[in-house]
């Protein structure tokens, strides 16, 4: 079965919120910068909020009065909601926010994705003995891009961040800041936006997700996290010059996921027969098979989702456009057969996951709109 809600891959996904920014302040015209002109500013901040799902932004707004009212003042014009991408996961999402391009593209496949031609997975968050990061995504970023049209560009993040394979791959070209804790990355911000007369900030804030992941995206601490957020964002807005625009956006939303509506694969002989490798994400899982095996995994993984979600070899997800046009050199790092779901449930795999990972709440990686859609809040110039 082939899902029938897919992803966009330009002004009204993910993809096209940098280029749209960058358009806005003069800067070159970059193709996924589609869709309503944004007002025309001399400086931008674009900050992105890992986990800040749309939909639960949504249902859970007394936690973010800010957010809330800026939402609701935005020009109807620019559609307030984006879609993120297949897997709906930190590493695909940053490639297609840095890149301005779909998975198929720019390559970066999933959480964990097989190195064609080896036995093994890497994990494209921690980059651990992954492959070169500028030939794994050669493609230049829209922060190269940027800078070499003469528009300052600086990142804002933790120490850890600055040269790690996944900057490397998907967000090379900017001015690395440094800043612990979101005040100081506020702060650090504001310095980046002051410094120029003509520039493009972007702060990363990882803690809705972390919190998500350990507490679930229903939890009072997903609540506390947003109001902390939304608190900073305010502040963020009232210090930066009147000539800067403000953008909020995030790579995924989230689902909460019971722990006993999760599958080991490693446990579960009728799964794991005929498959090499579980890679991806726990809801949107890809399965490396062994030669001839596909025919048999889908089969089997048919039986078993049944109506939770959709189960497709890799030449019908690249037909529907799942990862958008796929180019030659990147299709071996998808699995032969993509699972995702969208029931309240997840698959996971004890032999290259570890416990801290297998009992994460809060989960994403799928097609829902839960964890597809993000906020596009953009406050103009003033």
């Amino acid at each position: 079965m082939i899902p029938q809600a897919l992803p966009s891959y330009d002004g009204t996904g993910l993809a096209g919120v940098l280029p749209r920014v960058v358009r806005s302040l003069g800067g070159p015209q970059l193709p996924a910068a589609t869709g309503a002109r944004l007002p025309a500013a001399t400086r931008a901040v674009v900050v992105l909020a890992d986990g800040l799902g749309a939909d639960l932004l949504r249902r859970r707004s007394g936690h973010a009065p800010f957010l809330r009212a800026s939402a609701a003042a935005q020009d109807p014009a620019v559609p307030g909601v984006l879609t993120a991408g297949f897997p709906s996961t930190t590493a695909t999402s940053m490639g297609t926010f840095g890149t301005g391009l779909p998975p198929g593209a720019h390559g970066l496949a999933g959480y964990q994705v097989r190195v064609p031609g080896t036995d093994r997975l890497f994990n494209e968050l921690d980059w651990i003995g992954g492959p070169d990061p500028e030939q794994w995504q050669p493609h230049r970023t829209i922060f190269e891009q940027t800078t070499a049209a003469g528009i300052p560009v600086t990142m804002v993040g933790p120490a850890k961040f600055g040269s790690s394979g996944l900057t490397r791959s998907a967000l090379r070209g900017a001015l690395f800041a440094e800043a612990r804790g979101l005040s100081a990355s506020v702060d650090a911000a504001v310095r980046a936006a002051r410094a120029t007369p003509r520039a493009l900030v972007y702060l990363y804030w990882g803690d809705v997700d972390r919190t998500g992941h350990q507490h679930g995206c229903e939890s009072w601490q997903w609540g506390e996290s947003v109001e902390l957020l939304d608190g900073e964002l305010r502040r963020l807005r009232t210090m930066l010059p009147d000539d800067t625009s403000l953008t909020v956006t995030a790579d995924h939303g989230m689902v909460d996921v019971p722990a006993s509506a999760r599958t080991d694969v490693a446990t579960d002989p009728e799964l794991r027969a005929g498959v090499e490798l579980v890679g991806g994400e726990p809801r949107g899982v890809q399965l490396y098979c062994r030669p001839g095996a596909v025919a048999d995994v889908i089969a089997a993984w048919t039986a078993r989702v049944g109506d939770d979600g959709w189960v497709m070899t890799r030449d019908e997800a690249v037909a529907t456009g799942l990862f958008g046009p796929v180019s030659p050199d990147v299709l071996a790092r998808f699995g032969d057969v993509i699972v995702a779901v969208h029931a309240p449930v997840s698959f996971v795999d004890s032999r290259v996951m570890n416990s801290r990972i297998i009992a994460l709440i809060g989960q994403h990686g799928s097609l829902t709109d839960a964890e597809q859609q993000v906020p596009f809040i953009h406050l103009p110039a003033r």
